[in-house]
């Protein structure tokens, strides 16, 4: 069961090369602030050259603000500003983001958390910084944000992008059933929202119990630490994790397939 929604086909064509049958459901729809003005007036404050240092959370989301700068025609000043800003980033995805406009990561987190972030730039000393830093949906990051205002820089957040349901809570109580009855062996998540909402429409309609009893049944990937923590957070065992910091999704695919690897009944969903 794959319940990626950003790059599903993708991910459907790397399991489906490895022989497994997938079952789709893409669980979170992912859009752009529905408030644009303080997304807006962020990017011209960016603009302006003030800021020492960009943290950016997500590829997505420094994705989400290339997107808004576009349409004020701000896109190739945020570009500049970016160049001159020390960008620190959580993880592979927004260093994968900053390539695809030809720039890269001047500090990367040693791990991809939030945890990692602040490791980082524990090293310098951020008196006087002017640090933007871009948000995700379903995390303020008040941790990170006291962390920057204790070491005396100011800090500017700025939540670019929301997440909305892309499937009817059916189809998600029905993908519930088919795992507590056995009629899917493995679920791969990729992010921690993923998660959030088989839980959430599991409480919502009773099914609290049939959710547990199909997670414990069946293996569970999980793509990085952040979306382990989640599934470990409602008492979900994660089978299979990418090793060696390597959080993207061929890697997940590949440990699946290894997990797999003479046991998989052919022809079972996945």
């Amino acid at each position: 069961m794959v319940p990626e929604t950003r790059e599903l086909g993708q991910l459907l064509h790397m399991l489906e090369e490895r022989g497994a049958e997938t079952v789709p459901c893409p669980m979170i729809a992912i859009r752009d602030a529905p408030d644009r003005e303080p997304v807006e007036a962020w990017l011209r404050r960016f603009v302006t050259g003030r800021y020492s240092d960009l943290v950016l959370m997500t590829g997505e989301g420094l994705r989400r603000l290339l997107g808004v700068a576009r349409r004020i025609n701000l896109e190739s000043a945020f570009i500049d500003a970016l160049r001159l800003t020390r960008k620190i980033t959580r993880g592979p995805k927004p260093v994968r983001a900053l390539r695809e406009i030809g720039l890269t990561a001047d500090l990367p987190a040693d791990e991809p958390t939030t945890e990692g972030v602040i490791a980082a730039l524990e090293r310098d000393d951020l008196t006087g910084h002017r640090v933007g830093v871009q948000l995700y949906p379903g995390s303020a990051n008040e941790r990170l944000l006291k962390f920057l205002e204790g070491a005396g820089a100011e800090a500017d957040p700025v939540l670019p992008y929301v997440y909305a349901s892309e499937v009817d809570d059916a189809r998600v109580i029905a993908v519930i059933a088919e795992m507590a009855a056995g009629q899917i062996d493995a679920i791969a998540f990729t992010s921690a929202p993923q998660v959030r909402r088989f839980r959430d429409v599991a409480c919502a309609s009773g099914r609290e119990a049939e959710l547990r009893q199909g997670l414990e049944r069946i293996v569970v990937a999980a793509v990085g630490p952040i979306v382990a923590a989640e599934l470990d957070a409602i008492g979900v065992q994660v089978n299979v994790i990418p090793r060696d910091n390597t959080f993207f999704m061929k890697p997940l695919v590949r440990e699946l397939a290894a997990a797999f690897a003479g046991s998989r009944r052919p022809g079972a969903p996945t």
